[in-house]
This record gives C-alpha cells, sequence and structure tokens, in this order.
C-alpha cells in the first residue's frame, strides 16, 4: 500500500473520529441573506467532562475560519462553593455548558446616520442565539441558595453580507453576584499559510508576518490577514465601551490561529454584552473597505436627541499660543474654507502636570479665550481646545459649564489611557457627558474606535493611527485604508508645506478624499505665512469631510488606493500610491450614467519647477470614461468631479 493511500485512510478516519466527537444536537447554522456567509457552531468532546464550544465560517463555500473555539474565563468564588468544584475548573468557565435552547430572528432596515461616509446604511442580517446555562440548580427554585448555583450565558451571532460579528450576552443572574471575567476563549484558526498586516499597538507600523515566531507579541485591532487562496479578511471588534480591549496573540497550542488576548480582566453585573468580535471577507481588498459600516451596525442608535450642534468640519491648529498668532489663524481658516480653528497643548500650562488647571489661561499665554470665540463666530469659525487626560479626569465636571459659557465648540482629548475596563468605561462616559454641554470630541493617542460615534456622533474622530505626526512613507499611508481605517473615522492630521514630508505634494493633497474624518486637520505642522497662493490647494478649499457616497474603486495593501467619495452630485477622488512609481486606470462608472462632468485634475508634475509642482488639468468627461493617471513614486492625484449645467 503506498504512502499517498495510507494518508488518505488516516484522514477519513480522523474526520469520522472528529465526527463521533462533536454533540451533533448541538450544531446550530445562520447563514448572511444572500447566503455568502455560514457560521456553524456545534459542541465537541475533548476528552472525559470537557466539553467545548466551536465554530467555523465559511464564505461561498470557502473555509474562513476553521475549527476555532468560543467562550470566557469566568472566576467566582460563590460560584465555585455552589458547584463544588475546584477553582481551576471555574475558571475554564466556557467548559461543559449545556445548550438549552436556539433562538432566530433577522432585520432589514435603513437608517441614516447624523453624519458619515454614506447618507444611508443598511442593516441587514440573519441571527441567531444560543441560550446556554451551567449549574446544578433549578431555575425556577424558590430557595435562594438553589437560585444561585445557576449561571445562564448567551451568544449572540449576526451573519450579514458583509461578515459576521457574534459576542456574549449574560442574562441578569439569579443570584445577583457580578461576574469576574479573566479572558475569553474566543479564537480565529485561519487556513494554513495566512498572513497578517501585524502593527504592535495603534500607532505604529505595518509588517507583513505570518501566523507564527511572534512570541509573546500581539497586534492591534483591526487585524488585517491575506489567505493562501488570496482572499482578504478582516477581524477586529465592535461596541467596545466597558470593558478590556482585546488584541490577537499568537496560540501557544494551536498552528495558525489568533487568539483573543484582553488587556486585563473586567468585572461586569448582568445583564451585560461582551463587544462584538467581528469577521470581514472581501475577495478584493477593497471590499473590506467598502464594507465597513458593519462596525457602526454593531453599535446602538443615536441617543442624542437633538444633533443640529454637531457640525463636522476642517480645522486648522495655532501653535503659537499668543492672541494676535491665534486671531491670524481664523483668519486663514476663513480664507481657506476651513470651519474651525484649534488651540493646541499648553494653553492652560504643562499638560503632563497634575497641577495645570485648564479653567485658566496660563501666565505665560496672551490668550482671551471667550474674544477668540467671539472674534471665531463673526468669520464663521468655530474654537475647539486640547485637553491633556490628567486634567479632564480632575475637572471635567467643572470645564463642560465653563467651556460652553466660553463659546468652545470642541475639545480634543490628549494622552487618554486605554486599555483596561476603567479606562473604556471613564472614556465613554466623559463623551455622554460632553454631549449634554454640546462639546464635539476628538480622541488623541492609542484610542481606536469600535463604531460609539453612532451612539454619541459627538465623537467625531480619533487618532490611534501613525500619522503626520511621525511623518510615515507613502508605503504606510496606502496600508492605512486597508487597515485602521476599517474600523472607522481616522485623525492622520494632513500637511502640506513640512520639508519632513516624505511624499509629494498630490499625494498629500489625496489623503482629504482617502481619509475619513468628520473633523479632518489640515496643514498641520503649516503656519499661514507659508502659504504663497498655491491654486491646487482649492482641493482642500472646496472638499467636505463628511459624505453621501464613498466607494473604494481599487488597490492592493500597502501598494496603491483609489478612493470615490460624493458630496450632492459632486464627487471627490485620491489617487495614492507606495514608493514605487504606477500607472493607475480609473474608471467613472461612479458618475450618474448619462451625465457629463468637468474634472480638475492635481498631479505631480517635476518639470513645472515650481515650489509644489502640482500640474492642474481641467477636462471634459462623460459618465463611464476612463482616466489614465502617472503616479510618481511617493505620489498621488487628486480629483474634483462637477456635473456640467444641460
Amino acid at each position: 500500500m503506498n504512502v499517498r493511500l495510507l494518508s488518505l485512510l488516516f484522514l477519513l478516519f480522523s474526520m469520522t473520529i472528529a465526527a463521533q466527537e462533536i454533540v451533533s444536537n448541538t450544531q446550530q447554522v445562520v447563514s448572511s441573506p444572500d447566503g455568502t456567509y455560514r457560521f456553524t457552531f456545534y459542541q465537541r468532546s475533548f476528552g472525559e467532562d470537557n466539553l467545548r464550544m466551536c465554530y467555523t465560517v465559511d464564505y461561498k463555500g470557502i473555509p474562513i475560519v476553521e475549527e476555532s473555539e468560543l467562550g470566557v474565563e469566568i472566576k467566582n468564588q460563590l460560584f465555585e462553593s455552589a458547584l463544588g468544584v475546584p477553582n481551576e475548573t471555574c475558571q475554564i468557565w466556557c467548559e461543559n455548558l449545556k445548550l438549552t435552547n436556539v433562538s432566530q430572528g433577522n432585520q432589514d432596515k435603513t437608517w441614516k446616520p447624523v453624519y458619515g461616509e454614506r447618507a444611508e446604511v443598511r442593516n441587514h442580517y440573519n441571527g441567531m442565539t444560543l441560550h446556554f446555562s451551567k449549574g446544578v440548580g433549578d431555575k425556577n427554585a424558590i430557595s435562594a441558595y438553589d437560585r444561585r448555583k445557576n449561571y445562564f450565558m448567551d451568544i449572540e451571532v449576526r451573519a450579514y453580507n458583509q461578515g459576521v460579528a457574534f459576542r456574549y450576552h449574560f442574562p441578569e443572574a439569579t443570584n445577583g453576584l457580578f461576574l469576574h471575567i479573566t479572558g475569553e476563549r474566543t479564537n480565529f484558526t485561519m487556513p494554513a499559510g495566512t498572513m497578517a498586516y501585524y502593527s504592535r499597538w495603534a500607532q505604529s507600523h505595518y509588517t507583513l508576518r505570518p501566523l507564527e515566531g511572534w512570541g509573546s507579541d500581539e497586534s492591534e485591532r483591526p487585524l488585517t490577514l491575506k489567505l493562501p487562496n488570496g482572499l482578504m479578511v478582516a477581524l477586529t471588534e465592535a461596541a467596545m465601551i466597558d470593558y478590556a480591549r482585546g488584541k490577537f496573540a499568537l496560540s501557544a497550542e494551536k498552528p495558525s490561529t489568533l487568539q483573543t488576548s484582553l488587556y486585563s480582566s473586567a468585572d461586569v453585573i448582568t445583564p451585560y454584552n461582551t463587544p462584538w468580535r467581528v469577521i470581514m471577507v472581501g475577495e478584493r481588498a477593497v471590499d473590506l473597505i467598502n464594507n465597513n459600516d458593519l462596525v457602526l451596525n454593531l453599535n446602538e442608535p443615536c441617543l442624542i436627541e437633538d444633533t443640529s450642534w454637531i457640525k463636522p468640519g476642517k480645522i486648522f491648529r495655532c501653535c503659537n499660543l499668543k492672541q494676535a498668532e491665534v486671531l491670524k489663524g481664523i483668519d486663514f481658516a476663513a480664507e481657506r474654507g476651513l470651519q474651525y480653528v484649534h488651540l493646541d497643548a499648553s494653553w492652560y500650562g504643562p499638560e503632563m502636570k497634575v497641577a495645570s488647571d485648564a479653567t485658566t489661561v496660563a501666565e505665560d499665554k496672551d490668550l482671551d479665550i471667550p474674544a477668540i470665540c467671539q472674534y471665531a463666530a463673526s468669520k464663521g469659525i468655530g474654537v475647539m481646545v486640547y485637553v491633556n487626560q490628567r486634567a479632564l479626569v480632575q475637572q471635567l465636571d467643572e470645564l463642560l459649564p465653563l467651556y460652553k459659557k466660553w463659546g468652545l465648540k470642541g475639545i480634543k482629548f490628549g494622552f487618554v489611557q486605554i486599555g483596561n475596563q476603567r479606562w473604556s468605561t471613564w472614556l465613554h462616559e466623559a463623551i455622554r457627558k460632553c454631549a449634554q454641554y454640546g462639546m464635539m470630541v476628538d480622541i488623541h493617542d492609542e484610542y481606536v474606535p469600535t463604531g460609539f460615534s453612532r451612539t454619541y456622533p459627538n465623537l467625531m474622530t480619533q487618532e490611534g493611527i501613525a500619522g503626520n505626526e511621525e511623518m510615515p512613507d507613502a508605503t504606510h499611508n496606502v496600508t492605512l485604508p486597508f487597515t485602521r481605517y476599517i474600523a472607522g473615522a481616522g485623525d492622520y492630521t494632513p500637511c502640506y508645506f513640512n520639508n519632513r514630508v516624505k511624499n509629494t505634494k498630490a499625494h498629500q493633497l489625496a489623503m482629504a478624499a482617502v481619509y475619513y474624518s468628520p473633523l479632518q486637520f489640515l496643514y498641520w505642522y503649516d503656519s499661514p505665512d507659508l502659504y504663497k497662493g498655491e491654486q491646487e490647494l482649492e482641493f482642500w478649499k472646496s472638499i467636505p469631510t463628511v459624505w453621501d457616497d464613498s466607494r473604494a474603486l481599487d488597490g492592493e495593501v500597502g501598494e496603491y488606493i483609489v478612493q470615490a467619495r460624493r458630496s450632492g452630485d459632486e464627487w471627490f477622488v485620491g489617487a495614492m500610491t507606495n514608493k514605487e512609481a504606477r500607472t493607475v486606470t480609473v474608471p467613472t462608472d461612479f458618475l450618474t450614467p448619462g451625465k457629463r462632468y468637468t474634472v480638475a485634475l492635481y498631479e505631480d508634475d517635476d518639470k513645472l519647477n515650481t515650489r509644489t509642482n502640482v500640474r492642474i488639468t481641467h477636462k471634459k468627461i462623460k459618465a463611464g470614461d476612463k482616466l489614465t493617471l502617472k503616479l510618481k513614486e511617493s505620489g498621488g492625484a487628486a480629483m474634483h468631479f462637477v456635473p456640467l449645467e444641460k
């Protein structure tokens, strides 16, 4: 008998044994409305008295997530005494759960965000909730002692046409006790040979790594993966509001397996929902970008009744904190079509010092903030300020009514603490408080969005990105749309004139169309004196920051991106390449069929020998025409389409 036949027989034998280990009456399936995604749940025996929860995810019949585990780890002393089992057994709480019921449901609704990348978002999914119990008592028992012997948990699954998501729900406990969650069993076993766009922290750069040899390293979310068959996958989390942040570590027990790694434990009072774990698949890399509404759909609807004061816009940062210079910045913002100015760190003293008082202007600063707000308002400009979290923690309840009285429109939270449950809860509660006083919020440093801006849209944007503060190269810039921006808006802070920028001027121009941020800082590190009337900056002047429609047209991770966005009947398109020159063809089938447009095209041209070397061309085209762009290394192009009047 040859080796190949022996291998085949061994595989068939293994499959037969595996099938016997699966508890057949626990297998449950939910598919997306279009049948593309299929989530399969089952419980498998891993030895005597060791029944674990498992799942798989298929895309068009192709295995995406192979057999992986579900569950949470809970350590509760009273639960231990109630069941009469040792502490280690209670720690692995997700084993030997009893599946008591399965409920099905679906939803197909369209909602309108206060602002966003699209004017309407469809929330369409098939759902399944798996109900589990653990304990020895009767749920309906009269005795409190008997009732406290039971614990209950649900797994909620939603299958969208854009991806699959699941979370753990704990119904109200019969004993009234909190749950001490020490970790999750949740993991994702990927096909052998899968590569990951690894990023160690939110503001770091990306490296393409196999799912092996990470050691103790963990990767940020979203984590974008490239499967051996060419499919792209993104793993992330949604609705992480009062829990511990999750990252991805490699399993020490199973090859090609990513383990959910919590920053710390979490103490929760039931009823309680953990964050959603999200799996998205793209046949093309841009599919992941175009399906990013999934993160918002997994959050609760808007809870702010009057949202008229929430106004997206472009911002100029004032670094020279003298009254005359700030007024000059306001004039510059009005001239350049911006909507806000921002007073940067240290206006109230050294931001890192606990003693700095954010209710007063520092003695060495010549600033009258109420007068600045009044002057800005006369120019149609709003004013925002930077406040370090050290001051926010101590003074937030005092600051908010005062800032409202001064006339401020928003606060940039600086150096936020993130990761554990305490600071997650504090941060989102601070956003809620800001909404009560009409304050928009921009969170800086390591915070990565998980969709909370749907519920509280005064959370306009956030950093959690290696942007122009670090002057990254073009390869990093064309990796971001397929990684970090899947999670939501990113405050990259584009600038134009600074001599540390590694990329071309047209590359920088295109960022305003490629990168989504409802509050978009422009001219970062620049000053009004640097502007000499460059005509190509009309693109930044005319472009909005929120959209009626957005479509990623073409691109590959770390290579290039072509992104189109619509406001009214006008379209703005940005194209960016990495450190290699390339020719890109832009189809214009996103335009209204039958209409003709004039397009202003901004491209790099070293032959101009001007200060910025940006060539401006105006063309007339019809919908469906193709534009060919020759992008130089680290370059790009920006386009503005305006319909021709009939």
